[in-house]
């Protein structure tokens, strides 16, 4: 008898370009596992109100409820915006996608902070590509949950579509650079940015955990659907954490 496929769905910015091949380079190594994306329209990271107003639960819902269509288990957004619009708006849209199409809802972030609580982070290194005041954002919002950034790095940048061409080796650095000022984990935030494949080899030379955002809503969505964890360790410490720690 095969065993029983997996289906995740994802939830995608219109314009991003890295997440998708980088998910699905990370589920290879699990047979029967595939990932299915649906596309809302994203194009810019910024506080304007056009910016803000791509991330509208209308929009989102209408790609979650097409992935619903594919009979997916587990609807995952896998991106970051919680992260300057504050988790309740992620806690909230998860909340309409299960009660639009019935099945269970998580996002990068609130994996991410589900990790930090269960290991007990309360100093973070936090990596982005954005703008210093979309920055700031985000540091306030971890500072309101007991998460102190206390060391940081961003880029400046501002179109969606670019933050694919920062290349793995400057995301590295980055790392680097954040990780010496001594947090308990180093949290890269951003699904179209090159790092999560890199995770391994990072935590390996710096003795600390690495959560990439494409990585968390991975963790949070294969717990979610029951999935065995063991063949995923090699992307890094996040996939050891214990499935009960996930359910919580």
């Amino acid at each position: 008898m095969s065993e029983p496929r997996i289906r995740l769905g994802i939830l995608t910015p219109s314009s991003n370009t890295v997440l998708e091949p980088l998910t699905q380079a990370m589920l290879a190594v699990l047979p029967g596992t595939s990932a299915h994306f649906a596309r809302f329209r994203v194009t810019e990271i910024a506080l304007s109100p056009a910016a803000l107003a791509q991330f509208d639960d209308s929009a989102i819902l209408r790609a979650a409820e097409l992935l619903a269509d594919a009979r997916v288990d587990v609807i995952g957004w896998s991106g970051t915006s919680g992260g300057w619009l504050g988790f309740e708006a992620d806690a909230r849209l998860c909340r309409r996608i299960t009660e639009a199409t019935g099945i269970p809802a998580t996002t990068s972030m609130l994996a991410l902070n589900e990790i930090l609580a269960s290991t007990g982070v309360t100093r973070m290194g936090l990596v982005t590509p954005y703008r210093g005041d979309l920055q700031a954002k985000i540091i306030a919002n971890y500072a309101g949950i007991g998460v102190d950034c206390v060391a940081e790095r961003h880029l400046g940048l501002q179109e969606n579509f670019a933050f694919a061409a920062v290349e793995e080796a400057r995301v590295e650095r980055m790392v680097r650079e954040v990780a010496a000022a001594g947090p308990q984990a180093v949290a890269v935030v951003c699904t179209n940015l090159r790092g999560a494949l890199r995770v391994p080899l990072l935590e390996a030379e710096l003795g600390l955990p690495v959560y990439d955002s494409i990585a968390t809503v991975l963790w949070k969505a294969l717990h979610l659907a029951g999935a065995g964890m063991a063949p995923m360790a090699r992307w890094g410490s996040i996939f050891a954490l214990p499935a009960q720690a996930a359910r919580d």
